[in-house]
């Protein structure tokens, strides 16, 4: 690692060219955990760097767009948030890889890491720098890159978990001066209701969970105020989990590993999140080699990993990826989880989804992307119209119960697909 002048690092303004080379791959966390005023300064400097690849998980900021292509390559593993725009414009290359591949791809330089850019909260009294928001590949990308960035955001939470780094281990230490507008909670509607209480359905005390983000996962979440005992051990940690901890529903005292402590790889969510995960011992943000990995997961009993997709077919065959020809999902861990919690004593791998997207039924007769989760792995899909538990099920068998869950107005069309695909078979 290049060590800078202190007077350097407190400069808010840096000069780029001096830490990155044509050529490089930059990396930074994803989500919350972008570092906005360093992304700004790629952006702005990045016709005097030469030609540099971005690596992109969730985006959430604005400040990337499709014309900065001009001079940055994007890859990414999902098509997710602000990632969307890009694209749609044909700029985002993917590497579809599930989460569990990441550490070990970065560390034998497959996915090379030459620029580490980071969001961290000031030092605390020892001068430890904590990851904040994620952990993730983050930790993998910390041994590897040859350049490590950093601003301080105060407005971010000191978390436990490790790595802690001191102020000699940066190359660039700015003060943050870009913040996101956080968010305002959206409320799940009936449909995620429906599907929150089907989900709830297989939830018992004591057991572990992981879920995804957003309005189906927060559903879920909010029926479980009277359960007791849980546990968490997921890739990311939201504002519901935040909220069932501080309630008292969420204490992690019967997880078979980790006990009284809440397992997650990176935050994403609101303030709430944010207040729940500032210097709590009970909450851990762990790498991407810990939380999604086979030999950790396998350890834990009535494990519930409760994931979402863009479709299902009617043999089990699930695709997260695409939706319209276009890339708006990703490989991510789901396949990690649900193949855990099948394996789990007591555990249940559920993937909940709406019935519908618009006008299309999202249990089709055939997938129109590619498969991410393969029907050997059949798990149970639940919809705001019911549970189609595949575990053990033939296909023939398989076929009515996932129709049974689609919506309404679309089953005959599916019952007729089936007939006619019988009839040409």
């Amino acid at each position: 690692m290049n060590t800078t002048p202190l007077a350097h690092r407190a400069t808010p303004t840096a000069d780029l060219a001096r830490l990155i080379r044509p050529g490089d791959t930059i990396m930074w966390g994803q989500a919350n955990a972008e570092p906005l005023t360093l992304i700004q300064a790629l952006v702005e400097q990045r016709h005097a760097l030469g030609r540099v690849r971005v690596f992109l998980g969730i985006g959430q900021n604005t400040l990337l767009k499709a014309e900065h292509a001009d001079a940055l390559d994007f890859l990414g593993y999902c098509g997710s948030g602000t990632n969307r725009h890009l694209a749609q414009a044909g700029v985002l290359d993917i590497l579809p890889a599930h989460y569990s591949q990441f550490p070990r791809l970065i560390e034998q330089g497959a996915l090379r890491i030459d620029v580490l850019m980071l969001q961290v909260p000031p030092a605390d009294a020892l001068g430890r720098y904590s990851l904040g928001m994620a952990r993730e590949y983050l930790v993998p990308a910390l041994k590897s890159a040859r350049v490590i960035l950093a601003e301080v955001d105060p407005s971010i939470p000191w978390t436990y978990g490790g790595p802690y780094l001191q102020e000699s281990d940066f190359d660039l230490l700015i003060p943050s001066t870009l913040r996101a507008p956080a968010a305002p909670p959206s409320a799940p509607g009936s449909v995620e209701i429906a599907i929150g209480r089907h989900v709830a359905s297989f939830i018992e005390d004591g057991a572990t969970l992981q879920t995804g983000i957003g309005n189906v996962p927060d559903a879920v979440l909010a029926q479980l105020r009277d359960r007791r005992e849980l546990g968490v051990h997921s890739g990311a940690i939201g504002d519901g989990i935040a909220e069932l901890a501080q309630a008292g529903v969420i204490t992690n005292s019967c997880k078979s590993i980790d006990v009284g402590v809440s397992i997650g790889g990176v935050l994403i969510g609101g303030d709430s999140v944010r207040r729940y995960a500032h210097l709590n011992y009970a909450l851990e943000l762990r790498g991407t080699h810990y939380t999604h990995s086979t030999q950790v997961l396998g350890k834990l009993d009535r494990f519930v990993a409760i994931n979402s997709a863009i479709e299902v077919d009617l043999s089990g065959q699930v695709n997260s990826e695409m939706a319209g020809g276009r890339y708006v999902g990703g490989v991510g861990g789901i396949l990690d989880f649900l193949r855990a919690a099948q394996a789990s004593r007591g555990g249940v791998p559920i993937l909940a989804l709406p019935s519908t997207a618009g006008n299309h039924s999202r249990i089709v007769a055939s997938l129109s992307g590619p498969v991410t989760v393969p029907r050997s792995d059949g798990c149970v899909i639940i919809t705001e119209h019911g549970i189609a538990d595949l575990r053990g099920l033939p296909l023939g068998q398989r076929t009515q119960r996932l129709i049974a869950v689609a919506a309404p107005e679309h089953r005959e069309a599916l019952e007729r697909q089936v007939h006619q695909a019988k009839s040409r078979g």
